[in-house]
């Protein structure tokens, strides 16, 4: 049987890996959360609990689902100091991690990017022990998210509405990205490149954009958009002026693009995920208001952080040579977001 790791296997993307993995693969799926931003399996996991291993709760009748509730970075150096500590310290049997699905990381919307910096900065500490890692126990295949953040801002300008490509993001002509996230992300990518050349990892990077679901929570802005819709907003209060720009891609896109790119792509190449379409929150709101039934009138809000004004990607490249491209409509993915959160909050 093979065995994956999941990082950060509790937030909002790392929960949805871990749920394709288990309905996907017979294989056994480890996955760490500390529990700051992510939220508790038992509240997600179609599997039932099944018992403790130590301080792994186990979960599914095949008992395939084992979740750790750790900082990453302790598990990291515990790994550094025992390649076998798993298998030592929870009486496991397997040679080494198949894949390795890294989504640990301070995360957050604009308040938390803008507003403390520094404490997304900690996403070095966690990127430089992961790569260090890799680069000594060599698991066969890894994943790194990066971020659309790592581009630089000058091209995601109201005067400069760039469609971006991989390629504007180049270590030789560097630009700046957005804000610590961008940075940290950025040197992610430098950090793959590097361990895939020198250490022979086979690494794929990602560079998703405004990902979205059913099941993520109300500190992202598509759902805690569809919730105040849900309750009839009125006037609806929207952050600058609501002509801010983002290219929205539901999450079950991303995963289908990220099994495709792990097949194809080992050197630490990163790419683009996104419907390769600039949609502002303005459209999101009449969208979402347009389902609820009713059209209120638009109160901007121009204290609130915005970041930049446009972001969105060009999917040429993946599109050619990984013949992928996105399946979920806007429409069809916010209404399912809207449903979900209707039946949520109708239900509380």
């Amino acid at each position: 049987m093979k065995t994956h790791l999941v990082s950060g296997g509790c937030g909002f993307v790392g929960k949805n890996m871990v749920r394709r993995l288990y309905n996907s693969t017979n294989d056994r799926i480890i996955f760490i959360d500390d529990l700051s931003v992510g939220t508790h399996p038992k509240t997600w996991l179609d599997a039932p609990y099944q018992k403790n291993i130590k301080e792994i709760e186990v979960y599914g009748n095949d008992e395939r689902l084992l979740f750790l509730k750790e900082d990453f970075r302790n598990v990291l150096h515990w790994l550094g100091e025992d390649a076998e500590w798993f298998n030592n310290h929870f009486e496991l049997d397997f040679e080494k991690f198949h894949d390795v699905y890294h989504f640990a990381a301070i995360v957050g919307g604009r308040a938390k990017i803008d507003g403390d910096p520094i404490m997304v900065a900690l996403d070095l500490a966690i990127d430089a022990e992961f790569f260090y890692w890799i680069s000594r126990h060599k698991p066969e295949r890894v994943l790194y998210p990066s971020s659309s953040a790592a581009y630089p801002v000058n091209l995601q300008t109201e005067e400069n509405q760039v469609q971006l490509k991989e390629s504007d993001i180049d270590f030789n002509n560097m630009g700046q990205p957005d804000m610590t996230y961008g940075w940290s992300k950025l040197t992610g990518e430098f950090l793959a490149k590097i361990t895939a050349k020198h250490y022979g990892v086979n690494i794929t990077c990602i560079r998703p954009f405004s990902g979205y679901g059913e099941d993520q929570d109300y500190s992202y802005p598509v759902p805690a958009i569809a919730r105040r819709a849900v309750h009839r907003e009125e006037p609806f209060e929207v952050w600058g002026t609501g002509y801010q720009g983002r290219d929205f891609v539901h999450i079950d896109d991303v995963l289908d693009c990220i099994h495709v790119a792990m097949e194809k792509i080992h050197d630490g190449t990163a790419i683009n995920i996104g419907m390769g379409r600039l949609t502002n929150f303005r459209e999101i709101i009449k969208l979402f208001c347009e389902f609820a039934g009713y059209s209120p009138e638009i109160k901007q809000l121009l204290d609130k952080p915005v970041g930049v004004h446009s972001r969105y990607c060009n999917m040429d490249w993946v599109n050619k040579n990984l013949g992928w491209e996105p399946k979920i409509s806007i429409r069809e993915g916010m209404r399912r977001v809207y449903d979900a959160v209707y039946k949520k909050e109708i239900n509380q």
